[in-house]
């Protein structure tokens, strides 16, 4: 994970007393479902917004991609420093459960430290509990306190992005690719995004990565809701990420993604969404965000079930 090393941590040479090698135990109590927590964790758009340990580290993804067998291979940056590395795969991944992953840090070329790390999560519909233990080997320092403040650091804004992410999820009858050229198409996303009642009036639309949807929402009363999607990540049949903002070139109001699973022949579709802040996720909520979300997951249904 890139927040288990904080670059910004000084490292001396190991004292042989206390050898390259440490276990290291976290613990995050969160108020939010553990299927929320679960995907904080795990979904590269979500895994962006907490990865750095610090406000003076900035984190580049290079590569994500969030099943047993897949990679993430990010960049931590701190002004005047060198890069650190971290590659990470996925060895294990059981939903709402558990997973396992290595990950091996590095700089300049040099390795530095390798780790086996484990999240065990555990829970009800209101409050979850994420363990994670590291099996820490530093290969030319003593990586341990770097791992102790950054991994620290970065569960304490897992915990807090947890809190103010939406998580909806629908099974639609149909298959992935069918769900997919359904979304992803510039004609018919506009005919079927929004709640009930709600229409689409687009003004430039380019579905890719780097592209852009701009365009109003309008409510059944009339009322306009100028809206701009900026699309970062776009993985064909699998996953869209995208930042939501108020208007054209507006301010962020979140940063979302789309997943698409297959499941029994059916499409699991994932819509997440972590809100700039917890105040708006919040009053999201408050005015029926989670029922409005719903309803254009039911519209996209029917849409496809008409096709």
């Amino acid at each position: 994970m890139t927040s288990n090393f904080n670059p910004d941590e000084s490292h001396a040479a190991p004292d042989p007393a206390q050898g390259r090698f440490a276990t290291l135990t976290f613990a995050r109590d969160v108020a939010v479902p553990v299927s929320v927590l679960w995907s904080a964790w795990t979904a590269p758009a979500a895994r962006a917004v907490w990865a750095a340990p610090t406000p003076s580290v900035t984190v580049e993804f290079l590569e994500a991609d969030t099943r047993v067998g897949g990679r993430e291979v990010s960049l931590c940056k701190v002004e005047g420093r060198p890069d650190v590395r971290c590659d990470c795969g996925w060895l294990d991944l059981q939903p709402g459960l558990r997973s396992v992953n290595y990950e091996v840090i590095s700089s300049e070329g040099v390795t530095q430290a390798a780790a086996l790390v484990t999240a065990a999560f555990s829970g009800t519909q209101d409050r979850s509990r994420l363990v994670v233990t590291v099996q820490l080997s530093s290969l030319t320092a003593d990586s341990a306190a770097g791992y102790r403040q950054g991994f620290g650091a970065g569960l304490d804004t897992l915990a807090g992005v947890a809190r103010r992410t939406m998580l909806l999820e629908r099974v639609i009858r149909a298959p992935r690719t069918i769900v997919w050229n359904t979304w992803m198409n510039a004609e018919t996303l506009p005919q079927w995004w929004g709640p009930e009642g709600f229409s689409c009036r687009t003004a430039r639309i380019d579905l890719r990565t780097g592209g852009e949807w701009l365009f109003d929402m309008i409510g059944p009363d009339g009322t306009i809701y100028p809206n701009h999607h900026r699309y970062i990540e776009v993985r064909p049949e699998e996953r869209i990420r995208y930042a939501l903002l108020w208007g054209e070139n507006g301010p962020k109001h979140a940063d979302a993604w789309a997943a698409l699973e297959d499941q029994d022949g059916a499409t699991k579709v994932t819509l997440g969404m972590v809100f700039s802040t917890e105040a708006e996720f919040q009053q999201a909520k408050g005015f029926g965000a989670v029922e409005l979300g719903q309803q254009t997951l039911g519209k996209l249904e029917r849409f496809v079930s008409a096709r």
